[in-house]
């Protein structure tokens, strides 16, 4: 049997495929010891085991087969092997808006790798319209991939890049603007974007999936249309990002980007709005407010383009018992600033004081923010905090750990003066602090209590 049609498989597997004389991307009934199963073999990552057939059903869900428990095997027919998606040509009618997407990678723009197992990025943007057909009704979109990458390594030089062709699309008159981007880091690129472009005219939608495309259960194409949906026609002109709100395709929720963060690992409802409240709900009808404090959109192509990044800027999250060579080594090897995510209020133990002390000395910029996530720094309370604030450290009110780290390298990337820096740092730009925190800004339900779980039986998740 060839190469191809045993792709992957070795041991136990490939003997049972040369015993039933069947192979990769054959359309099969497998007849088990626990039923029959029918669906088309996929090829096999070359880590996995050798007792098992993977074979992809008709709901489009994958399964895996142990070889032992196979006593006949039908052939049904056989599928030709796509890899890629073909692109279709964008038709354009001068009765829309334009948008443009700009890909950079991650779950959104990805496919399955069989030699692995693992989703990599692979499909271009013009893959992915080609895909989603929908999106004709919405905009003419053009597309420009920037990156392949997962959203682990975006890191500052993207940031400036992503930021440079968003200045130039709004020079060049585009109506929005969607950015293709893994949701691991998504809240981080918000983040900087929305400090590196500023008094946008028009929305900038920051985009993902939680679940790959060949999954039935993907949300990629649904992101897409409410991303699209949103650059072509909200009034909302500021850096966003667009994903699930519930678990179900109900309805998408707009996040500002400087107030958004991932909060589950697997969820398609994984992002949330900290300390605040979403801007708005978005369908394939359109976007619905939720708040009116928003930059509006304009007919103007003027935009503020800053990006500057200063990399040597880390974020340190407090833990008890920190040893104070953390803080020595991280200024040993030339670092510019630190972000803490302190305890309580704005908290570390006493040992680090020292540590702090001299980096602040050296001229390195400390910034303290709370792990909790939602609420204020207040390091006045108590004499920890004002002992720490006596020895440099300057409190962020209630800034998000990931949104200090990304400011404050903004900011050094702008200027060495640290009066100048701590300006930057504590006057608000785009939402990343505010005057206080609404009362519905903190919603945490906790199963089992009677009166949640008849909220969730009522609504949704």
């Amino acid at each position: 049997m060839s190469d191809e049609r045993t792709k992957g498989y070795r041991g136990e597997s490939l003997e049972t495929l040369e015993a039933f004389s069947f192979g990769v991307w054959d359309d099969v009934i497998l007849t088990t010891t626990r039923g029959e199963f029918r669906g088309i073999i996929l090829p096999r990552s070359e880590f996995d085991d050798s007792r098992h057939l993977v074979l992809k059903l008709s709901t489009g869900y994958n399964v895996g087969i142990d070889v032992r428990t196979i006593t006949a095997v039908a052939i049904k027919g056989s599928k030709e092997a796509h890899y890629k998606i073909p692109e279709k040509e964008f038709p354009v009618s001068p009765d829309k808006p334009y948008v443009k997407l700009l890909g950079t990678g991650g779950t959104i723009a990805s496919r399955l790798d069989y030699r692995t197992g693992a989703v990599i990025p692979a499909f271009s943007p013009g893959e992915l319209y080609g895909a989603v057909p929908e999106l004709a009704d919405i905009c003419n979109l053009s597309t420009e991939k920037l990156f392949g990458v997962f959203s682990e390594n975006m890191g500052p030089h993207e940031y400036k890049t992503l930021a440079r062709a968003i200045g130039q699309e709004i020079e060049n008159g585009i109506d929005g603007i969607v950015v293709g981007h893994g949701t691991d880091t998504m809240h981080h690129t918000a983040s900087a974007l929305a400090f590196m472009v500023q008094n946008s005219p028009v929305p900038i939608v920051m985009v993902g999936s939680q679940r790959s495309s060949d999954r039935p259960s993907s949300d990629a194409a649904l992101n897409l249309i409410h991303a699209t949906t949103t650059a072509a026609t909200s009034d909302i002109a500021e850096v966003m990002v667009c994903m699930f709100g519930p678990t179900s395709d109900e309805y998408g929720l707009l996040h500002r980007g400087t107030r958004v963060r991932k909060m589950h690992s697997s969820y398609r409802s994984t992002f949330r709005t900290i300390g605040d409240t979403p801007l708005a709900t978005v369908t394939r009808e359109g976007v619905v407010p939720l708040r009116s404090d928003y930059n509006p959109r304009r007919t103007d192509r003027e935009v503020a383009i800053l990006p500057t990044f200063e990399d040597r800027v880390t974020l340190l999250y407090y833990y008890p018992n920190m040893h104070p060579d953390i803080i020595d080594a991280i200024v040993d090897v030339g670092y510019k600033g630190i972000v803490i995510a302190g305890t309580g209020l704005g908290h570390v133990n006493k040992p680090v004081y020292p540590a702090i002390e001299r980096a602040t000395a050296a001229g390195v910029a400390i910034y303290m923010t709370v792990q909790t996530l939602w609420g204020y720094v207040h390091m006045f309370v108590y004499d920890t905090g004002r002992d720490l604030m006596a020895k440099g450290i300057i409190p962020t009110e209630n800034m998000l750990p990931e949104v200090a780290y990304i400011k404050l390298g903004w900011a050094l990337g702008q200027t060495d003066d640290l009066e100048k820096v701590k300006s930057l740092m504590l006057t608000p730009i785009c939402g990343e602090i505010t005057e206080r925190e609404p009362h519905d800004g903190y919603l945490v339900f906790q199963g089992g209590m009677p009166e949640i779980e008849d909220f969730m039986k009522r609504v949704h998740k």
